[in-house]
């Protein structure tokens, strides 16, 4: 491989925003926030909608979504009112 052309593999948490579920894994993502992982070490924060937690297919069962519909979910995001 070329050197320098790659973007950084690394150890991130992602957060399943609808269930608080968190796990680790590692990703390419980049991301401002961090958090402080089980093990004590500090790792970038990448927030998700959906994971295998909250997946019908995976729990299979339907959750109600916490955020709303999506209009709520836009204007959220973009804070609007």
């Amino acid at each position: 491989m070329k050197k320098d052309i790659h973007p950084e593999y690394r150890k991130v948490v992602f957060l399943d925003t609808s269930s608080d579920f968190k796990f680790l894994s590692g990703s390419t993502r980049e991301s401002d926030e961090t958090i402080e992982w089980e093990d004590g070490n500090t790792y970038p924060l990448i927030r998700v909608e959906i994971s295998s937690d909250s997946h019908p297919f995976y729990t299979g069962k339907q959750k109600a979504d916490k955020v709303g519909g999506r209009v709520d979910r836009f204007k959220k995001k973009y804070n609007m009112k």
